[in-house]
């Protein structure tokens, strides 16, 4: 079965207030170094293991536009080589201010055929709020750029629960991407995470509450879902069939490298993370590699990535699979069926709306230490 290859790319300009990802200030020298690396550790894996079938590839970060075009092109022409790829989906993830039309050509004729854009917002109050480097004219830009250059499969990151935003600003950002050549559209909650400069009383006080947020939340889904974007995950809507084919790895629960400081892999029966040290990762031979979970891929995770998507989880599935009890587990659905949380078709569960907003509480009502 084909795998999905993941490359983490740890350069920003500067670094917004409430991200956690692990990031440094972008410099020449440590792109080089770290493009170097990252060839290093494509061909160990060539080495070790032989041909593995990439069908996704996905560059995240930090800013992978900031990369130089011809390296992001060798390491997806070493991928190539070391693994072969199947009909891939290859996305990079761009700030809108980091690309123009002349690098959107040099990226599409790379062989790239999507790009995410961290658009956040097309509300200039709400964009200084996040620190963000655009503002609304450099993201409507680049989108229409992107579709100069011949990219097809273009996504859009918007946030939710930002200070200051309103059910009137939220629309007026979807419904301006709407009208742009954006096939997908991922909606995603601010979330304060500690140790951030959002991690403060002054920043609390002023987003909007949780209740508020859930409210900006729903309301996205429908104006998305009025517009075309089908939801199909929790934080994902898309149109025909651009569903993120890279990110459906990571919720049907099928296996994935990770390579660079910080990535995460499911690879060889088991889950493992390379040190979030870019300085480890380019003196190294090979990246550093801490076993997360030696025996993935069980139950319980398959069914709480699983549920996330918007198609169901099939429990007649998971009773030949895994040998569990459905009965159980729909016996559990019922009050939370009749709350308007959950839908149950036969054998086959899935969240609402309503349901994505508490899916970390239904998961553990359903799954967690399952028997």
């Amino acid at each position: 079965m084909a795998i999905g290859l993941y490359i983490h790319v740890p350069f920003c300009k500067s670094k917004c207030p409430y991200c956690d990802f692990y990031s440094v200030k972008v410099n020449n020298e440590l792109v080089e170094g770290w493009f170097l690396a990252v060839l290093r550790n494509l061909e160990h894996y060539g080495g070790k293991y032989g041909k593995i079938p990439i069908n996704t590839v996905y560059f995240g970060g930090g800013t992978p536009s900031l990369v130089p075009e011809e390296m992001l092109h060798g390491i997806l022409k070493k991928a190539d080589e070391v693994f072969g790829f199947e009909n891939p989906e290859i996305s990079l993830e761009a700030n809108p201010c980091s690309v123009d039309l002349d690098k959107l050509k040099n990226l599409k004729a790379a062989g790239f055929n999507r790009i995410s854009f961290g658009v956040q917002s097309l509300d200039e109050n709400e964009l200084k709020f996040l620190g963000r480097l655009h503002n609304s004219k450099e993201a409507i830009l680049a989108i229409e750029n992107a579709a100069l250059a011949g990219f097809e499969n273009i996504s859009a990151d918007i946030m939710l629960g930002i200070a200051g935003q309103t059910e009137n600003s939220l629309y007026k950002t979807i419904s301006d991407l709407a009208k742009l050549p954006v096939v997908h559209i991922s909606a995603y909650m601010l979330k304060i995470e500690k140790g951030t400069p959002f991690d403060c009383q002054q920043i609390k006080l002023c987003v909007p509450d949780d209740d508020k947020t859930a409210e900006l939340y729903l309301f996205a889904v429908k104006v998305l879902e009025d517009l075309g974007f089908r939801q199909y995950e929790i934080s994902n809507f898309a149109k025909n069939t651009f569903e993120c084919r890279h990110n459906l790895h990571y919720w049907r629960c099928e296996e994935y490298i990770g390579i660079g400081p910080g990535a995460h892999s499911f690879f060889d029966g088991k889950r493992f993370a390379a040190k979030p040290s870019l300085d480890d990762f380019i003196k190294n031979p090979f990246q550093s590699k801490e076993i997360t979970d030696s025996s993935p891929a069980g139950f319980e995770e398959f069914a709480m990535l699983g549920i996330r998507l918007l198609q169901g989880l099939d429990l007649e599935f998971c009773e030949k699979k895994y040998g569990i009890d459905a009965k159980k587990i729909l016996q559990k659905c019922n009050i939370l069926e009749k709350n308007g949380l959950v839908k149950v078709c036969g054998k086959k569960i899935s969240l609402t709306a309503k349901g994505c907003l508490l899916s970390n509480s239904i998961i553990a009502t359903l799954f967690i230490d399952f028997q």
